[in-house]
């Protein structure tokens, strides 16, 4: 409740103290405590430092007066209430305080009617959210809802005691505070800057702070891009309920004429967000362009889970264009999922658009469905061990019709479509052995048919293979406590496995980009999808060794190598890996992987694969540290050439994002992506804020560097200045400016 609708209270309460007391010939003296209760009306609080009748006409507390009433808070020099007009006179200083303390009104005198529906404050002061103060020579009570400021002067900013201005304000001939739909309304409002005028608005509708969604224009930014020209976007907010709403933002420049809209809408069960935008621009790429995006998660019955996201754009360079995505993938899904501790149920459908230069959307696998389910079970007996069943199903279709296959010239005009079903049961256990060995013992019968439409010559039309799998795993902790109080886990690992069966000659569509990392060393086949798994007699080994220091420290290191009895062939007589994926031959790379946690918030972790000239194969790492006061992260990654994986030349690239507070109110950030075999920067950005209790300001500057076909490099420059102390408040208190004493 808003200061306005205290003063009645109050004052009130001083009204039931005249009816009660009135009639006595003896009253409080020597700052005694005065309580009343009336019916069923929360008891009233009265101190001061003297309390007194002036005659029968007024009842008058004077001294460090102040009255309690209903968690509301009054403090005064005096209150006097004159019974022959009914009027209530309070002198200051005055300090009226809400329950919740979102609001505090200050003033040096008051005159009020006994209804308590109007009234005048005079010097007075309001303090809302503690942070946006309103100051006005006058304050008029009217109608127990308005309040009217004239002569008054608005500003989120730190006022200290001297003659400088606050870094901005607004001044208005009158100021009305709406208390119910907690709005102020401006007439003939000055937006002044250190005390220079800087626009003049004949009218001016903005929320309090108490209110956190209202509609009207929010905070416009002004941009300048190589590209789309300079330029100005005017979002404009509109609450459509409590539980959605609507952003519309024009965007003007010298280039384009677009506007952008974001809806979002929460359910009982659920939420939704849609993201898009639609214009014209002289890029000539097309007369009408945009994209739209959205994104829902929804909580069902029975445990499930339906999500979906949605990914268009009209063409290829929009999105970048438009500082919207870096994707050069887009993939619209719904999915519905559930997963319990003994099963799990999932049903997806995905449709993928690709905006890389020089891919068709037609040869692409665009439209793909995938179900799943998995059921587990506990064994009971001397077997024991857990069982497992299982289904999976796909399809995936493009929208090519020609019937071929994409193995060498004709690969943009493949339609092939597929579709496989998979039927699995495995039984898993786990034991503890001598001297604490762990073994892990596992055996499995899969069920794998295809399907291919449109094969063309060099692949059958349907394809079915049992495979069946057996493996026995070994690990043997070791644990030591250093004098330091470190503990270190010295783990070696052992599997060995055999899969039977044959690959089918059918396409490879799926497991066409393996990753040998941690995860998939153990595994009995690192193929991402049944249309290639990993057949004979494997081997694999590993050492993992982990500390745990003091203070947070934190440290591990593994490595690992995967042994077969034959290099994994196709069908067509090809090798089933690719020269950069670290399983091509009998003897797999070297996986070693490395992390380092540190007490201060710095963590490093590595990752590569090394041939047997311990040549690099590919290499990865990633640091962060993030502080109080600063942040960092930084990623490198270093691919070999491989044709089999769409990569004809090395990549070598890092990237770097770092912010810095280097005093109290102003924070630096910059970003730099940097292909390391090109010698060429990718793209690059610097930013600085400014940011205190009343305004945030943003500049922001990027290049984008690169260049195909369809896109060419640009450099973007934006600015946008916050007011806050209305809808937006500083969370962050260290931001507040203090006054020198």
């Amino acid at each position: 409740m808003s200061a306005p609708r205290v003063i009645p209270a109050i004052l009130a309460f001083f009204c039931i103290l005249v009816a009660a007391f009135w009639p006595s010939s003896g009253l409080a003296q020597d700052r005694e405590r005065q309580q009343v209760s009336v019916g069923q009306d929360a008891p009233a609080i009265l101190v001061a430092d003297d309390v007194f009748l002036s005659g029968d006409e007024q009842l008058i507390a004077t001294g460090n007066v102040e009255a309690l009433y209903d968690g509301r808070r009054l403090k005064a020099r005096e209150i006097k209430y004159d019974r022959p007009t009914e009027r209530l006179i309070v002198k200051g200083p005055i300090t009226l305080q809400e329950p919740d303390g979102t609001m505090v009104v200050l003033a040096d005198s008051a005159e009020l009617d006994r209804d308590m529906r109007n009234g005048l404050l005079r010097g007075a002061r309001v303090v809302m959210q503690d942070q946006l103060q309103l100051a006005a020579v006058e304050l008029a009570r009217v109608n127990g809802r308005y309040n009217q400021l004239f002569k008054a002067a608005v500003t989120s900013c730190r006022i200290c005691h001297s003659d400088r201005p606050p870094l901005w304000q607004i001044r208005a001939r009158r100021v009305i505070h709406d208390q119910e739909e907690r709005q102020l309304y401006f007439n003939d409002a000055i937006f002044s800057i250190l005390g220079a005028d800087v626009f003049y608005l004949p009218r001016l509708r903005l929320p309090d702070p108490t209110l956190d969604r209202a509609t009207g224009f929010l905070v416009p930014t002004i941009k300048n891009s190589t590209r789309l020209g300079f330029g100005v976007k005017i979002p404009y907010f509109i609450r459509i309920g409590d539980h959605k709403d609507l952003t519309l933002t024009p965007y003007i420049s010298t280039q384009t004429r677009t506007i952008e809209a974001r809806y979002r809408q929460a359910f009982r069960t659920g939420r939704i967000e849609i993201n898009g935008a639609i214009g014209e621009d002289d890029l000539g790429v097309r007369d009408t362009r945009g994209y739209l995006f959205g994104r829902g998660n929804f909580r069902l019955k029975k445990g499930f889970r339906l999500r979906f996201d949605i990914e268009a754009v009209t063409d290829r360079a929009y999105l970048v264009e438009y500082d919207i995505s870096s994707k050069d993938r887009l993939d619209s899904e719904i999915e519905i999922e559930r997963a319990r501790r003994d099963e799990y149920i999932r049903f997806a459908t995905t449709i993928f658009q690709s905006v890389r230069d020089g891919e068709s959307n037609s040869t692409l696998p665009s439209f793909v469905l995938n179900g799943e389910y998995e059921k587990r079970r506990e064994l009971n007996g001397p077997i024991g061990g857990e069982l497992r069943f299982g289904t999976v199903g796909h399809l995936h279709r493009r929208s090519s019709n020609l019937n071929t296959d994409g193995t060498d010239l004709d690969i943009f005009a493949d339609g092939r479509d597929v579709s496989r079903v998979t039927f699995s049961v495995g039984w898993h256990r786990t034991s503890i052995l001598l001297f604490g060995i762990l073994a892990r013992a596992e055996a499995g019968l899969d069920l794998d048919h295809f399907q291919i439409n449109q094969a063309g010559v060099t692949s059958v039309s349907s394809a079915t293979e049992l495979t069946p799998t057996v493996a026995v795993e070994l690990r043997w902790p070791f644990l030591k406590r250093s004098n330091t109080g470190a503990r270190h886990i010295i783990e070696p690992v052992a599997q060995v496995s055999w899969v039977g069966g044959s690959n089918p000659d059918i396409p490879n569509d799926e497991s066409t980009s393996i990753d040998f990392d941690e995860g998939n060393l153990f595994s009995t086949s690192r193929f991402t999808a049944p249309d290639r798994r990993e057949r004979g007699y494997s081997a694999a080994y590993g050492l993992m060794w982990t500390r745990y220091g003091k203070q947070g420290w934190q440290s591990s290191l593994a490595f690992g190598q995967v042994v077969r009895d034959e290099e994994q062939i196709d069908p067509r007589g090809q090798p089933s890996f690719t020269n950069s994926s670290g399983l091509q031959d009998r003897f797999s790379d070297v996986l070693i992987a490395g992390q380092l946690k540190t007490g201060n918030g710095f963590m490093i972790t590595t990752r590569g694969l090394f041939d047997d000239g311990f040549s690099t194969t590919k290499a990865e790492a990633l640091a962060s540290w993030r502080s109080e006061y600063a942040s960092l992260s930084a990623t490198y990654i270093w691919l070999r050439s491989d044709l089999a994986e769409e990569r004809p030349e090395t990549l070598s690239e890092w990237a770097i994002n770092t912010s810095y507070r280097f005093s109290r109110h102003w924070t630096a950030k910059a970003n730099w992506r940097f292909n390391v075999a090109t010698d060429e920067s990718v793209r690059a950005g610097l930013g600085l804020i400014y940011t205190n209790e009343c305004v945030e300001i943003t500049i922001e500057g990027s290049r984008r560097f690169t260049s195909s076909t369809v896109l060419e490099p640009s450099t973007d420059i934006s600015i946008n200045v916050e007011l806050l102390g209305f809808s937006t408040q500083t969370t962050d208190k260290s931001y507040v400016r203090t006054c020198k004493k």
